[in-house]
């Protein structure tokens, strides 16, 4: 039983892919440094991430399957399953051996795994789109914390970039602890101080808010509470489209859980 060893990147699931082929050994399983490795097996080959290694694995790529797969692939990669980069590793190789392409092959286990997250992973960058909440700051930044699944932050920054294109604003992923902050300009890669009050609750406090921030938060709820239809409310349906784990950085939820 031959294993693989690597360092969990994207970039080194392609380079297992080249050393694969280069050593012309097909490993029995692929695991990440953190990983529990099996009880036994014979030999471990540690792959060492190499960017032109992985260049080359990602160009014949996009020669066997469309780039909407690629990218797919990309995005299913954020996924927290741990066994989908074996399944991912498999994917890429009976891709590029393949004399036709393989994404429309639902009979591979592999490939639908990259469907299937893909659209979890996808769905999720999608609910942030939607329940992200910015509270002003004092200074004019508009701040928001958010808490994804998976580690969407990057799939959604063009959005709210290209949206608030003339507004500074911070965009911050507690459970990774790291965020973007945008000045108009660039998007800049931030991390913030973790003992602040605002990383416990995802709020600002009365002092770092704008004048007017309370006010339209009011506003907010105000217009919620108003255009809900009490004979219609249903709390299950409810928590299906808007999951509670949002709940607390929602203004119009109050912070409730």
């Amino acid at each position: 039983m031959t294993i693989f060893k690597f360092d969990g990147t994207f970039d080194g699931l392609l380079t297992s892919v080249f050393d694969s082929f280069a050593r012309k050994e097909t490993p029995d399983g692929l695991y990440r440094e953190n990983d529990s490795l099996p009880l036994f097996y014979d030999s471990m080959h540690e792959v060492v991430t190499d960017e032109e290694k992985a260049g080359r694995v990602w160009t014949k790529l996009g020669k066997v399957i469309s780039h909407g797969a690629r990218s797919a692939l990309v995005s299913a990669y954020l996924t927290d399953n741990p066994e989908f980069p074996w399944l991912a590793f498999k994917f890429i190789c009976r891709a590029v051996v393949s004399e036709t392409s393989i994404e429309s092959d639902f009979s591979d286990p592999s490939v639908l795994a990259v469907l299937k997250e893909c659209r979890r992973v996808r769905g999720e960058a999608h609910r942030i789109l939607q329940f992200l909440r910015f509270q002003k700051g004092v200074d004019g930044t508009y701040f928001a914390m958010i808490e994804p699944l998976f580690d969407i932050l990057p799939m959604t920054l063009n959005h709210f970039k290209d949206r608030f294109a003339d507004q500074r604003f911070i965009i911050y992923d507690r459970l990774r602890n790291y965020g973007y902050f945008y000045d108009t300009q660039e998007l800049k890669r931030i991390k913030l101080d973790s003992d602040m009050q605002y990383m416990a609750t995802g709020k600002l406090s009365d002092e770092q808010l704008d004048s007017d921030e309370r006010l339209f938060q009011e506003l907010w709820r105000a217009y919620f509470k108003s255009t809900a239809i009490m004979e219609r409310l249903n709390p299950r349906k409810q928590r299906q489209d808007m999951p509670v784990r949002y709940w607390k950085y929602l203004t119009e939820m109050n912070g409730k859980l």
